[in-house]
């Protein structure tokens, strides 16, 4: 029987280690993500501004190059971009950090989001961060541009769009790309179909940013957006904020349950084995008794 109940107690810590794997991975998920936020910071301060400026510039070039919009197609995850623009430009290689495919950082303080930003929308960047979606203007700002920036939510292994759905009319997320920073107040959150692409187009006089991730969860049948106008100018807290450390993730609490969890386990096999050894003594001294 004690054996027997090291046994129970062996499978109830790997029930608690299984539970605790998507905190876990999520942890060192934001972790990843923090680090990579903090180099990236490190080598836009590194590179002059007149560098930097030329880079924002070439965002804006492109951006007025730039025709069309965005699709949500009915047979994808994610929006496809239809939006094109001059042959001269390559889009990979504006805002493009050290050659490593990021744009820049977006802050939601609202629901704790700290992400990179990177190139495009293909599977693996939607593992690792936002992407920003080709076709639609880059997050740089400007009269009557939209950007549409996507991630997913519900993945085992790591938290991004999750709690997009928290974040409230009225509240603002920002944007840091190559030393600038813009802020953007919610103004509007809505669920649609795949086909109902109105609302990614540009709106004349309007500078946006939509937030797009896929709803309800695991389902994926609808797509959820939030949009934000920009707020000019950027606020002075916004400004100071701008590349800080990262303050995700926190501590990881989910280290002192698995520490419960550990010293339970080796109580039980403890008291198992000590249970094993008084029974032994007992035998033996009723055998030398006899």
């Amino acid at each position: 029987m004690p054996w027997a109940n090291s046994g129970i107690a062996l499978m109830a810590l790997l029930g608690v280690m299984v539970m605790l794997y998507p905190n876990v991975a999520s942890w060192f998920a934001q972790y990843n993500q923090s680090a990579i936020i903090e180099d990236m910071e490190g080598a836009v301060m590194d590179d002059p501004p007149a560098k930097l400026g030329r880079e924002i510039e070439l965002a804006h070039e492109y951006n007025s190059a730039l025709t069309g919009g965005a699709l949500v197609s009915p047979d994808s995850n994610i929006p496809t971009g239809k939006g094109t623009s001059d042959s001269k430009f390559d889009y990979e290689n504006i805002l493009n950090v050290g050659g490593t495919g990021l744009i820049g950082r977006l802050r939601i303080p609202s629901i704790q989001v700290d992400l990179p930003i990177y190139h495009g929308t293909s599977d693996e960047t939607l593992t690792k961060g936002v992407g920003h979606l080709q076709g639609t203007s880059l997050p740089v700002g400007g009269d009557s541009q939209h950007s549409v920036l996507t991630a997913h939510r519900g993945l085992p292994s790591a938290t991004l769009f999750d709690h997009l759905g928290d974040v409230k009319v009225g509240e603002t997320f920002t944007v840091e790309v190559f030393g600038e920073v813009l802020t953007y107040k919610v103004i509007e959150t809505q669920t649609v179909l795949p086909d109902e692409t109105q609302a990614l187009f540009p709106r004349y006089g309007e500078d946006l940013i939509t937030l797009v991730t896929c709803t309800p969860l695991g389902i994926n049948t609808h797509r959820y957006l939030v949009t934000g106008e920009r707020v000019t100018p950027t606020p002075v807290e916004d400004v100071v904020k701008a590349g800080t450390r990262p303050d995700i993730p926190g501590f990881p609490w989910w280290t002192v349950a698995l520490g419960a969890s550990l010293l339970a386990y080796v109580g039980v096999v403890a008291l198992s084995g000590r249970a094993k050894a008084v029974r032994h003594n007992r035998s033996t001294a009723t055998l030398h008794g006899r």
